[in-house]
């Protein structure tokens, strides 16, 4: 405990000069003066009445010369040092600072974090969202779980019946499980790109042109089955293919043309024959109408005769009575008699 034989070391808290009422220790009696005034007197109280004070005194004693202002009071419950934080320890802080501002990602809305913790991988993907990223304990690699559309390359195909086309594709896919995306493959868009051309020249080479032109539909998706089977265990959902284009040698265009042309000329004459035959058959059913009825033929010859006046021509038409024609066709039909022979006696 400290009392008024205590004599400080040498080094001492020296007084503020410009200060009433500073700090001051005496080497032979230890008293503190308070703020001078007619409340104190100008006394000064002995120490060993205050032991919080004793002991802010001997911290004190330790410090670097200081400098105590009576306008603010020591706080004597925790211990206060007048020195300023130092240079390395502002520098330690800032580093520290910006590790722990560079730590943190910000994932969007569509992309998930694989993260690697120690070159082990976390159980899920983390995001979206804020997430820190301790490096080099942490490693982050992002991916995206937007549908992306990837084109097949032409490819050289032969058909069934032996025809060499060059056919490409389109494919729609999305990731659904991250982490086996990462992990699985090293690159799971090469590797689907590669499923893609194989499967394509293996199916439309089982088929015929005819078939790959009319049923384009059902080949798209049998070969969506098939690379979706490939590309379920690395986390890949093929979401379409569809076949762009056929490309075809120019004597099949033309050998097609001349087979759609001819075809054309098939039905068109198929056409004409059944309309002909219909017609024919409709005039037949006429004709034995008008047998029927003469008066019938002659209302026909009529109309036939003011059809032809209304246009505008130099044909000259000169009636004939139906009597005349039907009675030349009788004499016609008339069987000739053969002439008599008289007998002899």
């Amino acid at each position: 405990m400290l009392g008024t034989d205590f004599h400080p070391p040498s080094r001492q808290c020296y007084p503020n000069p410009n200060a009433q009422g500073a700090l001051v220790i005496p080497e032979g009696n230890l008293r503190l003066p308070l703020p001078l005034g007619p409340k104190y007197g100008g006394r000064g109280y002995p120490l060993e009445r205050y032991p919080a004070l004793q002991l802010r005194i001997a911290r004190t004693l330790t410090m670097p010369p200081c400098i105590y202002n009576h306008s603010r009071l020591p706080n004597f419950s925790q211990p206060e040092s007048c020195l300023p934080m130092p240079f390395p320890v502002l520098i330690a802080l800032a580093i520290i600072l910006l590790y722990v501002l560079n730590s943190i990602k910000i994932l969007k809305e569509y992309e998930r974090a694989v993260v690697f913790r120690l070159g082990r991988v976390r159980h899920d993907a983390s995001g979206p969202g804020v997430i820190l990223v301790f490096r080099p304990i942490d490693q982050i690699v992002r991916v995206s779980l937007r549908q992306e559309a990837m084109e097949v390359p032409s490819q050289d195909i032969i058909t069934r019946d032996n025809v060499t086309l060059k056919v490409n594709a389109v494919i729609t896919m999305r990731v659904v499980d991250p982490v086996k995306a990462v992990i699985e493959v090293s690159n799971y868009v090469y590797q689907t790109s590669q499923f893609a051309q194989t499967t394509l020249r293996s199916v439309l080479g089982e088929v015929d042109l005819d078939e790959l032109l009319a049923h384009r539909d059902r080949l798209n998706q049998r070969i969506q089955t098939i690379i979706d089977g490939h590309t379920a265990p690395f986390g890949l959902k093929v979401v379409s293919v569809e076949v762009k284009q056929v490309d075809m040698p120019e004597n099949m265009l033309r050998a097609m043309a001349k087979q759609a042309e001819a075809e054309r000329e098939r039905r068109a004459k198929i056409i004409h024959a059944e309309g002909e035959f219909n017609a024919a058959a409709k005039l037949v059913d006429a004709a034995a109408l008008m047998a029927t009825q003469p008066m019938t033929l002659q209302l026909r010859y009529l109309q036939t005769l003011t059809e032809i006046g209304v246009e505008k021509n130099t044909t000259i038409v000169f009636p004939l009575p139906l009597e005349l024609i039907n009675l030349f066709n009788k004499t016609v039909a008339a069987p000739a008699i053969p002439p008599t022979v008289a007998p002899k006696d």
